[in-house]
């Protein structure tokens, strides 16, 4: 059983830059993916960012291209996502996730993952 709990958000101007975190506790498997994802009102929950276990392997959505980076501690405990040129269009409840058994394709979508994370709001003014 896996618990991920975040922290970081709020409110900040367009430009601005933000960084999430999210903690993970109880992992016992080391094959895992970690990932964002976020769900602005009346939309569908839709991928960010995800990063594997050793960090090699890493891929953004395009709307967050050049301007997301998704990175880890050295433990991997904890997974980061900066967030830098933010737009209105990304203001959204943002989630973290995780899996035990990550499979190509499957990590970038929410049906891939298996542990969430409570979701933090990111509100981006014009």
């Amino acid at each position: 059983q896996v618990q991920l709990v975040q922290s970081g958000g709020g409110l900040v101007q367009a430009g601005g830059s933000l960084r999430l975190s999210c903690a993970a506790s109880g992992r016992t498997n080391s094959n895992y993916a970690m990932g964002w994802f976020r769900q602005a009102p009346r939309k569908e929950r839709e991928f960010v960012a995800v990063l594997n276990w050793s960090g090699t392997n890493i891929t953004y959505a395009d709307s967050v291209k050049g301007r997301f980076t998704i990175s880890r501690d050295h433990a991997g405990n904890t997974l980061y996502l900066q967030m830098t040129s933010l737009k209105p269009e990304d203001t959204a409840v943002y989630y973290c996730a995780a899996t035990e058994a990550p499979r190509y394709g499957a990590i970038w979508q929410k049906s891939g993952y298996e542990y969430w994370g409570q979701g933090t709001q990111v509100t981006v003014s014009s």
